[in-house]
């Protein structure tokens, strides 16, 4: 265990999206896109929604849109978290550079989404408690996001948002309701996954950031969203350090004292390392599994 100078690694876009439904998050993240360059796919949830935008298109302010060339996959009901995983991995494996998922919504509180699962499952073993059931549910919904943050590929995520309220008690005495502003319609906290999360004000592609860790959108002012966004986030992630060191996590794995550790071990090198580099922790992992095992065995037997 040894602490080591911070410093800040070249890293995939993981961005989000959100806004009221017919604010432009779709069409934003294709722009963003195509900044980004390379190979671009979108998860449909919005029943093709993405496809509209596959042509140019002429915009209010009499510019035309260019869109990427993109492929799309049309994800219809249930939208539990294993089915959006398995996009995820399909994408990853087809070697796409971007992913957009449009949207994390239905995830959430979709048709067959976590909300209704949870119903579910309370209903069918904790008698009505959803407390309970959020036991089983929370891990799995946990996945989907781990998904997402361990993918080699550029996330951009779109959510929608609704006006959330609160009944407050007014200089008058009465109750009164007042707006606090826009909710995501996702688990609460979402918004701490995500690098980026870029609130779209209007259709006119405007967006205020309600989170930056790039700096990029500082100064408070709604900011126009178009390819250059993508270009300018793609050179913040392109000017970190080089990535995590391989030879140190595959000397780690070979070094491990158990099983369990050896897991540990393998586990991160998994969610910090490129796929390219997978085979060769798995490869260290066996090497390093065959050898402990029967060491741990034999202790065993001496016992």
């Amino acid at each position: 265990m040894k602490f080591v100078k911070a410093t800040r690694k070249k890293a995939r876009l993981r961005l989000a999206l959100t806004g009221p439904s017919g604010s432009g998050k779709t069409m934003a993240a294709l722009m963003i896109a195509k900044g980004l360059g390379g190979r671009v796919a979108v998860l449909d949830t919005e029943h093709g929604s993405a496809s509209l935008y596959a042509d140019p298109i002429a915009l209010p302010n009499g510019s035309r849109f260019e869109p990427p060339e993109f492929d799309a996959l049309e994800l219809t009901a249930p939208y539990s978290p294993e089915r959006y995983i398995e996009a995820i991995k399909e994408a990853q494996a087809a070697g796409y550079d971007t992913l957009i998922i449009d949207s994390l919504t239905h995830e959430w509180s979709g048709s067959g989404g976590c909300l209704e699962i949870n119903d579910t499952v309370a209903a069918a073993k904790f008698r009505g408690n959803s407390w309970s059931a959020w036991n089983e549910t929370t891990p799995r919904h946990r996945a989907f996001i781990d998904a997402m943050l361990q993918s080699s590929m550029h996330i951009i995520a779109t959510g929608r948002s609704k006006t959330e309220t609160a009944q407050t008690e007014g200089a008058n005495g009465r109750k009164q309701v007042v707006k606090l502003g826009m909710k995501t319609e996702q688990r609460d906290g979402i918004e701490y996954e995500f690098t980026v999360v870029l609130d779209l004000v209007h259709a006119g592609h405007y967006a205020n950031a309600s989170k930056d860790r790039t700096g990029l959108f500082a100064g408070g002012e709604p900011a126009p969203i178009d390819a250059s966004t993508g270009e300018r986030l793609l050179a913040w992630l392109e000017t970190g350090a080089e990535g995590p060191d391989v030879k140190a996590i595959l000397a780690a794995i070979t070094g491990a004292q158990n099983v369990e550790a050896l897991r540990g071990h393998c586990e991160a090198a998994i969610a910090m390392l490129p796929e390219s580099e997978h085979q060769a922790v798995n490869k260290a992992k066996t090497i390093r599994y065959r050898e402990l095992v029967p060491k741990q065995e034999k202790q065993g037997e001496a016992a």
